[in-house]
């Protein structure tokens, strides 16, 4: 059964349909990978199975639930979490605090116990404070130890893009949707993150879908490839298979590629 299941569904924005008709399917343990040329609907169809934006039609069922009309925190709260192509930080927070908050979807003291800062809040801030410093050391030297105390602005652009992933892992989530995590990254931060994308799947049991444009990544990571273009899906299959696809190649080059 598919962890993730997008079942014909269509988005326009005024004249301009986004997403038409697109059906997909993301198996638990998967690393999927979505590309296509800009306009394609990738970021779009991110929307959607988030709760930031609705389908003009179809479902999108993940773990048994069909989540169109429910809202983004409601999505999060059932394992769906995802970051952004533009990082989304609390820039003035230190960096456990950004993971820290995180959390609050699983938060069970309520308003009262927050005021009088009963036991119950005392343990589940305790628990949650844990929980951060627990994420965060699956980053390494690159978030962990002293780091903990620093201010989100000052991280590395790279490190800042960590920090994020971090905050969703700290939502307890099984399905993670990552939008371009190696935009903007030098090659040596790239190879770095591509291998991070690897262990989150192998050591933490992540099933993930990306959203990327550098195509050493989706190789190096992909289980399988979805392609988009005019907000419908133009093929999928593995790298090697949808790399060397005709219609792909035109979509990417705009012409078609040259016979051998």
């Amino acid at each position: 059964m598919s962890l993730l299941s997008i079942e014909s569904i269509s988005k326009a924005f005024g004249g301009l349909r986004a997403i038409n008709s697109l059906n997909i399917e993301v198996d638990q343990g998967e690393i999927v990978s979505v590309i296509g040329p800009n306009g394609a609907g990738k970021t779009t169809f991110f929307n959607l199975v988030t709760g930031m934006e609705t389908p003009d039609s179809g479902n999108i069922v993940f773990d048994g639930h069909n989540v169109v009309g429910l809202r983004p925190n409601q999505i999060l709260e059932l394992g769906l979490a995802r970051t952004f192509q533009n990082v989304r930080l609390f820039p003035t927070m230190t960096v456990k605090e950004n993971v820290m908050v995180g959390q609050h979807c699983r938060g069970k003291a309520g308003l009262i116990g927050a005021i009088f800062k009963t036991k119950s809040q005392r343990s589940e801030e305790a628990r949650i404070e844990a929980r951060a410093e627990e994420v965060l050391s699956f980053f390494g030297t690159r978030l962990a130890g002293y780091r903990h105390d620093q201010l989100a602005f000052v991280l590395s652009y790279a490190n800042r893009r960590r920090l994020e992933i971090a905050r969703a892992m700290a939502t307890e989530p099984r399905l993670l949707l990552l939008d371009e995590p190696t935009a903007g990254m030098n090659p040596r931060e790239t190879i770095e993150l591509t291998e991070l994308i690897g262990r989150l799947r192998d050591e933490k049991g992540y099933t993930i879908v990306i959203i990327e444009h550098d195509m050493q990544v989706v190789k190096n990571v992909s289980d399988r490839v979805i392609v988009l273009d005019h907000g419908e899906k133009l093929t999928e299959g593995t790298y090697d298979e949808v790399s060397t696809n005709e219609a792909v190649i035109e979509a990417y080059l705009g012409r078609p590629s040259e016979r051998r």
